[in-house]
């Protein structure tokens, strides 16, 4: 049997372990990375990098069917499939270079392929070789969740792990799940020309703010998405045109008909096959368990990215990664701060927020929680573009100390960056109000909100007392 002993030896070659290893590495560690399935992980193969790129693809065809409200007349796009299809693979492909072995190894990390299983608190084997480290690093990531719904067994289903391989649009695709996924997947292909059927068991989006998911909700259904919200799946059946779903919704029977059924229910770490029990590092089904400074239960084992648990975003892996390096390498105690941590939804409108929502920031300050709002309609550059649905929504507390703050609308996956930086470096509410914003910009209806925290007072009777009072001095 080969043995290796390294330094840094990480686990899952996604996004998160793959920064780990490449910052490792540069930084003078000899560093061993370890790669059962595809270099790149799920974000550059069946998850972000498709997904935007297929969503392009619809705002394309969907910006062609819109074109006529700005006097630009043109004929109903048709869309060829093959050449989406194409542009999906090729975007993926022009990015795999940037995570391939051949890269890695040329930053000097050693490469391996195979399945790794922990053999004992401080070593692992993959295949016939045995490696020990100083430091192990878990980022074995999710896999879509495959709830157990009667029949779906023996039907035919795509994932997000499969869908991006198909070579034609559905017919009419049903999906099952209104997370982000499941809406994202829904808009696009509804966009590229097939009949989509949502499927929710709570709300559309059920984890973000509803008064934005409203305008998300909206939009789908303009764009003729069907959303059923609220219904249980009861079961699923091969017909001749495909997949039947039936489902129950306030005690009466719905039953769904589609040429393709996708299962967008959730995801679940992967930690099976892992050994864990061998290396004493607790676990459950929601992931590994980690302390502030994402090590497990065994202190030489770090775990970052989806399977510690917490919120699965390839941004999120990231950050993990430079928190895990800090502590690991250059033995600083950097500890993970959830309270900046932004999210987005890529539809049109895009869905933003970062920090504590609404509901938990009324539990905690009651009376004293302030919700300011600026809505697009008011904003000259989305009244320009005709993309005036939309809003900015942000908490604070009475002193105008920044609690959460969302948007949706277009680019709110870029305008929420200044509200992320804002509560990263813990700045008040006047830190955005007084902020200088060009002119005209959708970045104007962030600083609109802020400066709505003021009004009360700047334009209240004792303000106008005042100014009158020194009116007389000349």
């Amino acid at each position: 049997m080969t043995t290796i002993e390294t330094d840094i030896c990480v686990i899952g070659a996604g996004s998160g372990g793959l920064s780990v290893a490449a910052g490792a590495s540069q930084m003078g560690a000899p560093t061993t990375l370890i790669e059962k399935g595809l270099m790149g992980g799920d974000c550059l193969n069946f998850g972000c990098v498709p997904s935007k790129a297929l969503l392009a693809a619809g705002h394309a065809a969907d910006a062609v069917r819109a074109a006529a409200r700005f006097g630009v007349l043109a004929d109903a796009p048709r869309i060829d499939a093959a050449a989406v299809h194409a542009h999906v693979r090729d975007t993926i492909e022009s990015i795999a270079p940037l995570d391939s072995q051949e890269r890695y190894e040329g930053l000097g990390v050693r490469v391996l392929r195979g399945a790794a299983r922990f053999v004992g608190p401080r070593a692992i084997k993959v295949d016939g070789t045995r490696i020990t480290a100083r430091r192990f690093v878990i980022a074995t990531g999710s896999s879509p969740l495959v709830p157990p719904i009667p029949g779906l067994d023996r039907v035919p289903f795509l994932t997000n792990e499969t869908i991006f391989d198909m070579r034609d649009l559905p017919d009419h695709l049903v999906i099952i799940g209104g997370g982000p996924i499941g809406v994202e997947l829904a808009q696009a292909h509804r966009h590229l020309g097939a009949a989509v059927t949502v499927i929710e068991a709570a709300s559309l989006m059920p984890r973000e703010d509803p008064e934005l998911v409203d305008f998300v909700r909206r939009r789908l259904i303009a764009d003729g998405v069907s959303v059923i919200e609220g219904a249980t799946v009861t079961g699923i059946e091969a017909t001749p045109a495909g997949i039947g779903v039936a489902a129950t919704r306030d005690g009466e029977a719905l039953r769904v008909e589609g040429s393709h059924l996708l299962v967008a229910a959730g995801r679940r770490p992967n930690t099976d096959g892992l050994g864990l029990e061998a290396a004493g590092i607790d676990h459950d089904r929601q992931g590994i368990a980690v302390d502030s400074r994402l090590r497990t239960s065994n202190r030489k084992v770090h775990a970052i990215g989806d399977v510690a648990g917490g919120p699965q975003f390839t941004h999120v892996a990231a950050y993990h990664a430079s928190i895990v390096i800090k502590n690991a390498l250059l033995r600083i105690p950097a500890r993970v701060d959830p309270t900046a941590i932004p999210r987005v939804t890529y539809t049109t409108p895009e869905l933003a927020w970062v920090g504590a929502d609404e509901e938990t920031a009324a539990a905690r300050l009651g009376t004293s929680l302030r919700v300011l709002r600026w809505s697009l309609a008011d904003n000259d550059r989305a009244r320009a573009e005709a993309t005036a649905a939309g809003m900015v929504k942000v908490l604070t507390d009475r002193r105008g100390r920044l609690l959460g703050a969302g948007i949706v609308g277009p680019a709110a996956g870029d305008l929420i960056q200044v509200w992320t930086l804002a509560m990263a470096k813990r700045l008040g509410i006047g830190a955005l109000a007084t902020m200088v914003a060009p002119y005209p910009t959708l970045g104007e209806a962030s600083k609109r909100a802020a400066g709505s925290f003021y009004a009360p007072t700047l334009f209240s009777a004792r303000t106008r007392r005042i100014v009158r009072f020194l009116a007389r001095f000349g």
